[in-house]
């Protein structure tokens, strides 16, 4: 009976041993797949990425929606010098040569893995997604929630007039998941949606009316909300020589809340007058945390480009010489203002140090100059325009590891691909080489990683993310030049699932996937809603991120697995820093949907 006893001890020690190390096993050999999850146009570089605990060998195969092999390569090993996480082993998945149309998933062959399924073809319009989310925004009438808010914006602060003064600035866009408003950021999403009209006429729908309710209005969308900016700048624009930047400060963040149930108080009572900042180009600030603010002319000069671009297009496409002449009046004070103070207003905080540091402004003064000749064939204008052009040069975030938050702001410089037409060749040639110093540089930096993306990973990486998109296509655009092509595809799918997460970085795309959920948007937090078409800020480097205020996930993390000791990404509502959906990065990615949605070869 002992030696019995002992014997089943013995075999059971055993057996115990091999579950253990049958389990590790598992564990080691365990491999993940990263795919775009809204897929890829036919023509496009094909490239998912694998990684795991331990080494990959064999093939990779492609499934059709039956779940029959249709294509068959080896897995390509690459290196990861600098992603220090916890899969030492990456691999690429290359199938750039099949281009069936169809639904599609990838499995690897030794592991079992497979991945999400995808698609190769015609991309939805995206696009009109990204619209919903804007009007979503909305400050004044907003049609998402079918209210109004913030009418009492504001009282005038640093102003000509007395501080105090009431001044009618509502109407634009709350800037994320708080409810303040910036020209710094509404300019530039009020231009960067009318050059997306522009260059991607046929790709936008009219399915809404101007208050954004269903409805056709012989409008496309994307002019719709453009408008809605525009009336919001010509508000803050009130005589020649005023141009005020900022309604609210961070005395919002109170807590989620409804628009029209703000119980922040600015010293006028609960969700009642908001301050609203003049822009005089000095530092300001109504406590310790001062501005560096030198002058005006970053604000002035986009808001007079956009104002020149919406000249030209209701003049011409929409028929509607009153308005674009409105526009065009604005847009010359706008840039007298901006010529008359050169330098860069910044945001006003109140009591943390966070605000948008922008320190760059000659890149706005050239897009305006550039869009006012086009509008005028005043050739002072496309003088003035070489000069802003030779002064920015190659400027950007694009050839630094570290920038401030927002420092580089609007983070691609139009101003280079309005002027690139105008000009002689060499000018031609050196426009080009500018946007080809940052593109080189952002492509070097992707080297470093399996992903091959190559932003750093400041507060609101994936507005950079877009932000290289976009220069990669207006760089092609301009020259006919598609060698960027490729690393541009890389980023694109980078944004849609190509990522250590898994996920999207847009609310609610693909229908289906993974995408942010948990979002920082009271709209989300307070009606549980779900709200499509939002880019959040994304990953982040982990020391930016255990040094901002305020941060703590509410739910075990469930990307914990692929986090690194370097980026981090949380889909948790108590991650601002990259999970808050932005209405600016949201904006400039409008052009980059409506591009490639258009895209598809024939």
């Amino acid at each position: 009976m002992t030696i019995e006893v002992r014997t089943n001890h013995r075999w059971s020690l055993v057996l115990c041993f091999l579950i253990v190390c049958s389990t590790n096993v598992l564990a080691q050999s365990k491999a993940f797949i990263r795919v775009n999850q809204i897929g890829y146009l036919v023509s496009d570089e094909k490239i998912a990425i694998a990684f795991s605990k331990s080494p990959l060998h064999g093939d990779f195969v492609l499934l059709d929606r039956t779940n029959q092999v249709v294509y068959r390569a080896p897995l390509k090993s690459v290196a990861a010098p600098t992603w220090r996480g916890s899969f030492p082993y990456y691999y690429e998945l290359n199938f750039s040569s099949f281009k069936t149309l169809g639904m599609n998933t990838l499995r690897i062959e030794e592991s079992g893995t497979t991945s999400t399924a995808f698609t190769i073809g015609k991309y939805p319009v995206y696009q009109e997604d990204l619209l919903s989310f804007m009007r979503q925004q909305r400050c004044g009438y907003n049609p998402y929630l079918d209210m109004v808010c913030h009418m009492r914006d504001g009282r005038t602060v640093y102003g000509p007039i007395p501080d105090g003064s009431f001044i009618d600035a509502s109407g634009g866009w709350h800037d994320a998941g708080d409810q303040l408003k910036y020209l710094i950021t509404s300019s530039n999403a009020t231009a960067r949606m009318l050059l997306a009209f522009e260059l991607a006429k046929n790709n936008f729908a009219d399915r809404v009316d101007a208050l954004g309710h269903p409805g056709a209005n012989s409008i496309p969308d994307v002019l719709d909300e453009a408008k809605w900016g525009l009336d919001w700048i010509h508000k803050l624009h009130p005589a020649p020589d005023q141009l005020f930047h900022q309604v609210a400060d961070d005395r919002d963040h109170v807590g989620f809340k409804l628009p029209d149930q703000d119980p922040a108080d600015y010293g006028w009572g609960k969700n009642s007058y908001r301050p609203v900042y003049f822009a005089d180009g000095k530092p300001q600030g109504l406590r310790e945390w001062k501005s560096k603010a030198t002058g005006v002319a970053n604000i002035a000069g986009r808001s007079a480009a956009a104002m020149a671009m919406a000249y030209r297009i209701w003049k011409n496409d929409l028929k509607d010489p009153v308005f674009a002449q409105k526009c065009l009046k604005a847009a010359f004070e706008l840039y007298k203002m901006g010529k008359r103070q050169e330098g860069y207003q910044q945001g006003n905080s109140y009591s943390a140090p966070y605000r948008y540091n922008e320190n760059t402004w000659a890149d706005d003064m050239e897009w305006a100059a550039a869009e006012l000749f086009k509008a005028t064939r005043e050739h002072s204008y496309l003088e003035d325009a070489k000069r802003y052009a030779r002064l920015i040069g190659p400027t950007s975030w694009m050839q630094r590891d570290t920038t401030e938050h927002y420092e580089f702001y609007p983070f691609t410089n139009v101003g280079h691909f309005a002027l690139y037409p105008l000009v002689d060749a060499r000018t031609k040639a050196q426009l080009a080489n500018y946007y080809r110093d940052g593109i080189e540089k952002v492509i070097a930096r992707a080297q470093r990683n399996p992903y091959h993306v190559g932003v750093p990973f400041l507060w609101c990486s994936n507005n950079l993310v877009v932000a290289f998109i976009t220069q990669a296509l207006l760089y092609q655009r301009m020259t006919g030049d598609m060698r960027y092509r490729n690393a541009m595809l890389a980023h694109r799918d980078w944004l849609f699932g190509r990522n250590p997460w898994g996920t999207s970085m847009f609310t609610g795309i693909p229908q289906g996937g993974e995408f942010p959920e948990d979002v920082h948007l009271p709209t989300v937090q307070i009606l549980k809603k779900l709200v499509i078409g939002g880019l959040v800020d994304g990953p982040i480097a982990t020391d930016t991120y255990n040094s901002l205020r305020g941060l703590h996930l509410n739910q075990p993390d469930e990307f914990a697995e692929f986090q690194t000791s370097d980026v981090v990404y949380h889909d948790d509502v108590g991650d601002y820093s990259t999970n808050e959906p932005t209405m600016d990065g949201t904006a400039d990615a409008i052009l980059m949907m409506a591009w490639l949605n258009g895209a598809l070869d024939h």
